[in-house]
């Protein structure tokens, strides 16, 4: 991504500071907490979580198909590139968000360019696509974090073989829309019956603070409180960057009905629904009835990708870089990046 990238629409930024309140929503039921999964190296650049282990590529997380995450990472400095070559795409998304250092993209179509702190790649592979990612030059010879995220994203059939597409998304391109929580019924108990000491005063005026916003949700894909976020997409999916800055406030998500919805962890700790405690790199996986999650954090800048999308019922054919609906259409992605017809 260049810096000469044309801003397609300018960020807003939305303030609401009216408190949650449940009313009459039904909220989503957790139907598994996994475990942090066991990391892994793709290349020699990104260290990654398999953050759907056993779920990858099945019916239980769709419209997503895999999600690694690199959790940060000091990478000293290096005249070796790292990162992952050339290879191949077909049949679904790629969407990468980088939360620190950089990562460098070029693909076959001619698209190449940086993205930093903030900002996404958003690549449809569609009827084929060669690319490779690495860590910038620039962050590679002069060392720092690295923190990022890539998702893949199905197509459905009809969608499979559309021509490729990049989609550059700049941080301030991202609108971020700041809450107002509740106190959690613990916190608010111990406010209920503070004294006049000042020691507890110094505990009032703290819980005093969750009056202001106390928590943000960037709107990557989808809406939000009736923001939308500047993701294109060929089917309904939302994509939250939540932040929840002060520890027991409450928060609720509204989601849709039907979609298949995973609630991350990237750091600190939380609870879900005021039950299900999850940490660092812990996922849930959530039942599509119900429209509402309640986040809130147990720790102050809990931070967690909230990811949910309509499923897409056809069957999945997957192996290696391709996605299809059937084995023969796998063996045809094959035979097309064998014979250099891919990416052109």
């Amino acid at each position: 991504m260049s810096a000469s990238s044309k801003t397609t629409a300018a960020a807003k930024t939305v303030l609401q500071k009216v408190a949650e309140t449940s009313g009459t929503k039904t909220f989503k039921k957790p139907l598994e907490v996994l475990p942090r999964p066991r990391a892994h190296w793709v290349g020699n650049g990104f260290n990654v979580f398999p953050v759907f282990a056993h779920y990858a590529f099945t019916k239980h997380v769709s419209p997503f198909l895999m999600f690694d995450y690199a959790a940060p990472k000091y990478f000293k400095p290096s005249d070796r590139r790292r990162g992952v070559g050339q290879h191949p795409h077909r049949g679904f998304e790629t969407i990468t968000i980088a939360f620190q250092g950089e990562v460098q993209h070029e693909d076959s179509t001619g698209n190449s360019g940086i993205i930093g702190e903030g900002d996404i790649q958003w690549m449809t592979a569609g009827r084929g696509i060669i690319h490779e990612e690495w860590q910038s030059t620039r962050f590679q010879k002069k060392g720092g974090t690295l923190e990022m995220c890539q998702l893949w994203l199905n197509l459905p059939a009809k969608y499979k073989m559309t021509k490729p597409r990049y989609q550059p998304i700049l941080k301030k391109q991202i609108p971020t829309v700041y809450m107002t929580g509740k106190l959690t019924q613990a916190a608010a108990a111990k406010k209920k019956t503070s004294q006049s000491s000042s020691q507890e005063e110094k505990q009032e005026s703290k819980l005093a603070a969750a009056e202001s916003p106390n928590g943000n949700v960037r709107v990557i894909a989808g809406t939000f409180r009736g923001t939308k976020g500047p993701a294109k997409t060929f089917t309904p999916v939302d994509i939250f960057d939540v932040n929840l800055t002060r520890a027991n406030v409450t928060f609720d998500i509204d989601l849709k009905k039907g979609h298949n919805t995973i609630v991350f962890v990237r750091r600190g700790n939380i609870v879900l629904n005021g039950k299900d405690r999850l940490g660092p790199q812990q996922v849930a996986r959530m039942g599509t009835e119900g429209e509402t999650i309640q986040v809130s954090g147990i720790t102050s800048d809990s931070q967690l990708l909230i990811l949910s999308g309509e499923p897409i019922d056809e069957p999945i054919a997957n192996m290696g870089p391709f996605c299809m609906n059937t084995q023969q259409e796998l063996r045809q992605a094959v035979l097309d990046y064998q014979s250099g017809k891919m990416g052109k």
